[in-house]
């Protein structure tokens, strides 16, 4: 009886001493800071990088500034002018 209580705290004791140091392992691991742009606050706050070169830019953000690259890249129309005539080629066809 006496074995299998002592086997018990001892199978007890080595769980709960590599639960602890799994778990400063993982405090203490390093990690590298969000650089998704998407679920960046401060990109949305700040300026695009070339509002002071081209006029399209200016007032924009940098998040809005990439979206608008992207649009651009895909073909997207840019104003209002420009969705309605596409509006009306749809309509002639």
């Amino acid at each position: 009886m006496n074995l299998i209580s002592g086997t018990l705290l001892s199978a007890g004791g080595a769980v709960l001493v590599m639960a602890a140091c799994n778990k400063r392992q993982k405090d203490s691991a390093e990690t590298w800071e969000d650089t998704d742009m998407r679920n960046s606050k401060k990109i949305d706050q700040m300026e695009s990088v070339d509002a002071d070169k081209v006029p399209e830019e200016k007032g924009l953000t940098q998040l809005d500034s990439t979206y608008r690259s992207e649009w651009i890249a895909n073909g997207f129309p840019q104003t209002h002018k420009e969705m309605k005539e596409l509006e009306k080629e749809g309509k002639k066809s």
